[in-house]
């Protein structure tokens, strides 16, 4: 018989889903204290599973991954223990200070009609330069993921 782990754990296809299906998750970055520093993050998902995000520059969850890049990101939901659906990504992350790369990611996450239409793309650019050059992207590649679906269970415990 499977574990009880076994059952909710989500295949690859349904935690890609699950992911694209949200636009916020949590990261958290290990601040100088020793806490943790948990943030959230409108982010996009790249084919490969990465998690690409972007913040100023000169927030602290980018100092703190100067520091450690270590992170670890949340996207849950759910209320009920029947619903709670979530994915968590332990990984490296990344800073890339590229204007260009930053832009792109900006227009993926705010997605829809103009992340996949060219010219509404270009023309996007134009309005989030101003942001865009005082960010940063925040790539992270996934070390190890898991995942639960308690949905899986159909109401049994």
């Amino acid at each position: 018989m499977p574990s009880r782990r076994d059952l909710i754990r989500m295949t690859d296809e349904e935690r890609a889903a699950f992911l694209r299906s949200h636009k916020t998750l949590t990261i958290v970055s290990n601040g100088a204290n020793g806490h943790p520093h948990p943030m959230p993050m409108w982010f996009a998902l790249d084919d490969d599973g990465g998690v690409r995000m972007s913040t100023f520059r000169k927030s602290q969850k980018v100092k703190n991954i100067e520091r450690d890049p270590k992170v670890t990101l949340l996207c849950e939901e759910g209320t009920e223990y029947a619903e709670l659906r979530g994915v968590v990504i332990y990984g490296r992350c990344e800073i890339v200070d590229d204007l260009r790369t930053v832009q792109d990611t900006l227009v993926d996450i705010t997605g829809g009609e103009v992340a996949s239409d060219p010219t509404a793309r270009e023309n996007m650019y134009a309005v989030i330069e101003a942001t865009a050059s005082k960010r940063v992207l925040l790539h992270t590649r996934p070390d190890k993921i898991v995942s639960w679906d308690h949905t899986k269970l159909a109401g049994k415990y």
